[in-house]
């Protein structure tokens, strides 16, 4: 999942400010810009496993949109970082669908010509349903 990012601009005496409006409480900084995408993934892995380790629930990112007109992050860069969330979401679960045949031949076809993007059907279908309950 892409998380967005703000990024406040350093200088040579401060630190590049990284903040994730999605997730309470969850920054970093880098000296160098550079550094940024990779500490802000950083410091969102470290909040998501704090927040399963105390039973909380883990925040799902949502648009730029969002937050872009928020003053609290006026004049800032934004981002969008990859974070692989299902690690967080819990165990995997197996269910029993109904599709109709023709669907299923399709989703086949399209994860047979993905193979490096989706491994499976089912990472097929939880990749479109964490698109669809996302957005």
């Amino acid at each position: 999942m892409l998380y967005p990012i703000a990024i406040a601009r350093g200088d040579n005496v401060t630190a590049h400010g990284i903040f994730v409006p999605d997730i309470e409480g969850c920054f970093s900084a880098a000296d160098d810009y550079q550094d940024a995408i990779d500490n802000a993934i950083e410091a969102i892995e470290l909040h998501l496993e704090g927040l399963v380790e105390d039973g909380e629930e883990v925040p799902l990112p949502s648009s730029i949109n969002n937050h872009i007109d928020n003053p609290e992050y006026e004049g800032m860069t934004w981002a969008l970082v990859p974070v692989d969330v299902n690690r967080y979401l819990g165990k995997s679960e197996k269910i029993n669908i109904t599709l109709p045949s023709r669907l299923i031949h399709m989703i086949d076809e399209k994860v047979s010509s993905n193979k490096d993007r989706y491994k499976s059907r089912s990472a097929y279908l939880a990749k479109l349903a964490e698109k669809e309950l996302i957005a």
